[in-house]
Order: C-alpha cells, then structure tokens, then sequence
C-alpha cells in the first residue's frame, strides 16, 4: 500500500518531528541527555558507527544496547529511531513492536500511525490477517485520519501554499481511509470497505484507492463494479502507481471482464469511457485545488499573480518589457534590514526611468507579521508576497535579488551583498539589462 507523502510528517509536534534518515545516512548518537552515563553514551556511539549506513545493522544495534542498558534513559528515543530503521530495512514485525511502543507514549504520531497502520495490514495472503491485527490497525488508521482532518483545517504547513497543503492533507486522509477500508474488509466488512475505498478515491482520485474498491466489490460478487473500479486503477492518471500494478490490473480486469462475457469483446470501451472519465475528474480537481492560486501550475515568474501585503493584487505580465528587480527578503533576516538603504539608493538613481520596476519581496511563513513589521520599520515601498516565486527562481537563501530584463529572462541573481558596493554593483546590472 502507498505510503503518505513526506512532507507531511514534517507537521509533527516537537516529539516527532525528527526526518527520517537515508539509508546511507552517516548514522551517530544524539547529543547525551540527563541520566545516560559516559559510558552509556560511548556504547551508544560506538555501537551506531559500526552498523554504518545498514539499517538493519542499525536496528540491530539498537536492540543489543537496549538489552544492555534496559532501564536507559534514551529507550524512547531509541525505539522511535528503531521504527524508522525498520521501516526502512522492510522488517514489520518491528515496525509493529516498537511502533506500538512509541504510540503507548506518543498516540498523536503521525509518522508512526502511518507505518504501524501499514505494518500491520500488510500481509496480502489469501488467509489475511488476524482479527487482533486488523482492529489495531483500524484504530490507528481511523486516530490518523481525525488528526489529519484538524490539520487540514490549520493555515498551510510552512513552505508550502494553500493549495499545495490541501493537495497534502487530501493525500494522508485518502491514505488513512485505504488503511480503514482493508482493516474493515479484513474483519469481514466487505460493504464498508467498499463505502471507505470510494470516500479515499472521492477524497484523492488514485489507482490504489480504486483498486482497493475493486478488491472488496469481487469479494462481495460484484463483479460488473469490481471491473468498473480496476478499470479505474488502469486509467486514473496517477505518477505513484507502477506499470506493473497496472499491468496487474488489467489482467485481472481482463480475467474477471472474458469470465462474466465470454470473452474480452467490449472491454476497450469500457476502458475509453473510464480514461474520458477519470481525466476530466482529475482535471476537476485540480482547477478546484488551484482556483485560489494561480501560480500552482508556472513555471515562468513572468506569469506570476502577487498577492500585496495591503491586499493588491500584481500581474508579473503587466511588466514585460521592463527591467524588474526582485528584492527577497524576510521580517527575521537582519542583513535583509541592512541592505534596504542601499536598494533605495538604487532606486532613487532610478527614479525618472519607466521601464525600471523594483519589487519587494517577501518570504514570510508567517504572514501575519509582515503588515506590523513594516509599521513599525516605517518602510513605504508597496510588499508582495512571494506566491512561489521563491520555488520558480531557485531562492535558497536570503536576502537574494533577482534582476529580470525587459526580454521576460533572468539577467542576474545576487546572492547577499557586499554593504560597499552593493548600490554600484546593482546599478551597473540594471544599466546592462535595460541595454539588451
């Protein structure tokens, strides 16, 4: 089953929001926390570099030092690292043993909840799994989904936009509700799991969804369903399923379409109707994604909506032909303060030019500062917001200033400043631009 998408396990609580290592990682002991004796600490250290970038060696380590040291003050940390090393070595049995662990301590753990809940329903054998395994994955799916839900009402995740954060939170909730719908089939709900698999393929349209559907709707003899839904599975237009999942799917709904017809004579159309279908769903839901946020789908700053901070709205369009300075900044940055004396030194040699535009830039997470931040610095040139700007021009750090010319392109970027010669330096960057 699919597992949820990263960026959401980076809205954890403090407690849980530690990333999950690459295997080849360069693997050491954090820092020595009270109660962990020196020679705890160096067991510990040694331990870790010798099972390198290994995660089950990792894992390994990790269980013979909480052997040795049972009572250790690090065991909470240690088994959520054990977690995140047996996720990565494909080892459920431990995942499920030191998962449940950490959620004992930590129930609101997404990340946990996510691998646990998977763990758990993954064995795929015609026998299932046990009736004590599928309720506690059920619990875990079902505490996954309301904690996803109450985040998805929350202001966007740091970083991202707010159709970006709705796309996210679709996603984990569809996932939580596949997870419900296999625990539910597996205790012998098979309606209910049919309900759950189309609220996760309402939720977030996607082949795992549909073919989770399909999987309880023949359970249940439905089969003319059962072949609509893989149907579904083969044609949603969907980057995460594999061309041998499809490929899976459209033998089955090849087998199951040839048993209930006598042979596969009209199974294309009914494929073709499902493509015309599932491309106008997905193309539905991305325009009801993206109705606020115009800038989802460019590429070209050029193209770019700006939202102001004094509720303006700025078309980049309606500056082509111009030279246009970008000035990326944010309320936190000090040398950002520091240098927006010497932009508007620059402007001011600038002042009488109409075909040079500088636009201030901001790079907030949080919004809500920037309108007092510029009361209080008494700054007066009109702020926009940078409305994934920053993703479109590769901003990784700031303060950084773009300079685009008057042919729509990038002409120069500047990262940081030299306080001496920055008003010379941008100026003769201007005059190069408006030349060309």
């Amino acid at each position: 089953m699919r597992r949820l998408p990263a960026a959401l396990f980076f809205v954890l609580l403090a407690a849980s929001a530690q990333q999950k290592p690459s295997p080849s990682a360069p693997r050491k002991a954090p820092d020595k926390p009270a109660g962990v004796s020196p020679r705890e600490q160096a067991d510990l250290e040694t331990a870790l570099a010798e099972a390198g970038g290994n995660p089950f060696e990792y894992l390994l380590a990790i269980e013979k030092h909480l052997e040795k040291y049972p009572d250790s003050a690090r065991r909470p940390e240690l088994e959520r690292a054990a977690v995140r090393a047996a996720v990565q070595a494909g080892d459920d049995g431990r995942t499920i043993l030191y998962g449940e662990r950490v959620l004992a301590r930590q129930p609101d753990d997404l990340q946990i909840l996510e691998s646990v809940s998977r763990a758990l329903l993954a064995n795929d054998s015609p026998e299932g799994i046990s009736e004590d395994q599928a309720e506690r994955a059920l619990k875990y799916a079902r505490r996954y989904e309301t904690i996803v839900q109450q985040m998805r009402t929350n202001a966007a995740r740091p970083g991202t936009n707010r159709a970006e954060w709705q796309n996210e939170s679709d996603r984990g909730i569809a996932m939580a509700l596949r997870y419900e719908a296999r625990a539910s089939g597996d205790l012998g709900r098979a309606e209910e799991a049919v309900a759950l698999a189309q609220r996760s393929f309402d939720t977030d349209p996607n082949a795992e969804s549909a073919r989770e559907k399909a999987r309880w709707l023949e359970r249940l003899g439905r089969t003319d369903d059962a072949i609509r839904a893989l149907a579904d599975a083969f044609t949603i237009p969907d980057a995460h399923t594999t061309d041998a999942a499809r490929a899976r799917d459209r033998g089955r709904m090849g087998e199951l379409y040839a048993r209930r017809n006598g042979s596969e004579a009209g199974l294309g159309d009914l494929v073709l109707e499902a493509y015309d279908r599932n491309v106008a769903l997905v193309h539905a839901r991305e325009l009801r994604l993206h109705a606020n946020n115009p800038n989802a789908q460019l590429t070209n700053p050029m193209e770019f909506t700006l939202g102001g901070v004094d509720g303006s709205k700025l078309a980049m369009a309606s500056l082509k032909g111009k030279v246009v300075i970008l000035d990326f900044w944010a309320t936190w940055c000090g040398p950002c303060r520091a240098q927006h004396p010497l932009y508007e030194q620059a402007k001011r040699r600038f002042r009488d030019n109409p075909n040079v535009v500088f636009l201030s830039i901001d790079s907030d997470d949080d919004r809500t500062l920037v309108k007092p931040f510029l009361d209080e610095v008494k700054w007066t040139d009109r702020v926009y917001f940078e409305d994934g700007l920053s993703r479109a021009l590769d901003i990784s750090s700031i303060p950084t200033t773009i300079v685009i010319g008057r042919g729509g392109k990038v002409s120069r970027r500047m990262n940081g400043y030299v306080p001496e010669r920055f008003v010379d330096m941008l100026s003769d960057r201007i005059s190069e631009a408006l030349k060309n």
